[in-house]
Parts: C-alpha cells; sequence; structure tokens
C-alpha cells in the first residue's frame, strides 16, 4: 500500500480508467483510483498525476510513476518534504488511522 522514503511515499495503488469520475476508493485489495480518462497514449496516467496532484495540493512533477506506466497496478512516488501535507495524504489514502 504505502510505505515511507526518506523524502517522500511510496504508494501501490490500481487505476480503474475510464470512469465516470474521478475519485479515490480503498478496497480489499488496496487503494484504487478512479480516472475519468481512457487508457490511450498514457491520458490515463497524466489524468491521473493531475488529479492526485490537485488532491494532494503538490505540483505534479512530485508524482511520478515508478512502476507500471502500461499497467493497471502501479506504484507511485511521491516526493514531499513537509511531514504535515505527508499525514494529510496519508489520512486521504486511508494509510493511517
Amino acid at each position: 500500500m504505502g510505505k515511507d522514503k526518506k523524502d517522500g511515499l511510496i504508494v501501490s495503488l490500481r487505476i480503474q480508467p475510464n470512469s465516470s469520475k474521478n475519485e479515490i476508493l480503498k478496497t480489499d485489495g488496496g487503494i484504487k483510483v478512479k480516472i475519468t480518462a481512457q487508457p490511450i497514449d498514457g491520458k490515463a496516467n497524466k489524468a491521473l498525476i493531475d488529479y492526485l496532484s490537485k488532491l494532494f495540493k503538490v505540483s505534479k512533477s512530485s508524482i511520478e510513476i515508478i512502476k507500471g506506466e502500461t499497467s493497471k497496478d502501479k506504484t507511485i512516488f511521491i516526493n514531499i518534504n513537509d511531514d504535515e501535507k505527508l499525514s494529510k495524504i496519508k489520512k486521504t489514502l486511508n494509510l493511517i488511522e
């Protein structure tokens, strides 16, 4: 699910492209992110980064897909040094109670 790193957070998630709206869901299998964009020419990946950057109030360049560029299962890295923002991100992702 999520793993702290010295300079940010690594999160594993499953993307569901072509959805009716952008949203994050907690499932038995982990974190699912619904994205309205279609999985064509990297549009869903770009939409995922756009959505997460707005939701977490971080720059788009702070979010990187480090695994799963062409898969529904992705591992992303959120480069952030702000403990308060990091805590809010974890709460949003339900990584901490």
